[in-house]
């Protein structure tokens, strides 16, 4: 491009999954490619059906500079990005498997297990893109990190069983420091009895009350982190952050193509099962030798494919 900063239009849904996705895709074309992004709220651009078959841009912001990536994460984002698909010069990309035809857009970005095969315009990752920039350096204090999810039609959730697990690891590492936080989907029933556990070497975090960037900021200060497994976004940051991970146990839906996504991040190594949580709460700081850092491989595929900058 001839742009010397390529400027990245970002079209969100507003879901924060969502969002994370492209935030930590245009953090790295940032850094690399020294791009400018620009959010836009699709759901309120209103596109007709017709405009998204036809390719036919809306009016936009006439502050906005013409694009070089039109990136979208989200079904609601679809419509927008098929009626930018014509814009000159633009390059569109989706950060999901689209209900449409590939064709109709220049590239994908794909979780492995929506089984789509990679090929020259289809870039797949392993589990989810996301904001977390991998740690340089691990702390050696115990301190450990706890994330809980909710009802998912990925596992078969259960309080009592996630509780259980919860203050299992609180009793048996009582030297620890335990920072616990649920979530937008974590029923109120388990956030009033995870509550109760606050005390002096535990914290127990209202979700509702944290700032955009408390998980970094946690994620650097743990030794340790354990998740529950129900939410693909959320094990894969932690599997981003460097830190020991482990997941809490939940029996997975069968068929479920997020629950085989979590187990493929298991099987190499970048998170740790139930079963083997005395490696996870281990003494040593151990520096895996699969690091996953999948919004960085992206930003660096979409330079070398639609730039053409070779990554800094």
């Amino acid at each position: 491009m001839a742009s010397d900063a390529p400027a990245i239009w970002l079209l969100t849904d507003n879901k924060p999954g969502h969002r994370n996705q492209l935030k930590g895709l245009g953090n790295r074309l940032r850094v690399h490619a020294g791009a400018t992004v620009h959010w836009i709220d699709a759901p309120a651009k209103k596109v007709p059906l017709w405009r998204a078959l036809t390719g036919l841009a809306p009016a936009m912001d006439a502050a906005l500079p013409a694009p070089d990536l039109i990136l979208a994460a989200g079904s609601s984002t679809h419509r927008l990005l098929l009626a930018l698909r014509r814009k000159a010069r633009a390059k569109t990309v989706v950060l999901m498997k689209p209900a449409f035809p590939l064709g109709w857009i220049d590239a994908a970005i794909v979780p492995e297990h929506d089984r789509v095969p990679a090929g020259k315009r289809v870039l797949v990752t392993q589990g989810s893109i996301n904001s977390i920039t991998p740690l340089a350096r691990i702390t050696n204090k115990p301190e450990a990190l706890i994330l809980v999810g909710g009802p998912s039609p990925h596992f078969d959730w259960n309080d009592d069983v996630v509780f259980e697990q919860i203050t299992h690891l609180i009793r048996t590492y009582p030297s620890w420091r335990w920072t616990i936080s649920g979530s937008r989907r974590t029923p109120d029933t388990l956030a009033s009895r995870l509550e109760e556990l606050a005390g002096i070497k535990i914290t127990v975090v209202d979700p509702q009350r944290t700032h955009a960037d408390w998980l970094s900021h946690q994620l650097a200060a743990s030794r340790a982190i354990w998740v529950t497994p129900d939410s693909l976004s959320m094990v894969s940051e932690a599997a981003t952050s460097g830190v020991s991970a482990g997941l809490l146990q939940l029996t997975p839906q069968q068929g479920s193509r997020v629950a085989h996504g979590v187990d493929l991040l298991v099987e190499r190594g970048h998170v740790a099962r139930w079963s083997d949580h005395a490696t996870v709460m281990g003494d040593t700081v151990h520096d895996s030798p699969h690091r996953l850092w999948e919004a960085d491989r992206a930003a660096r595929w979409l330079i070398r494919t639609f730039l053409k900058r070779g990554a800094a």
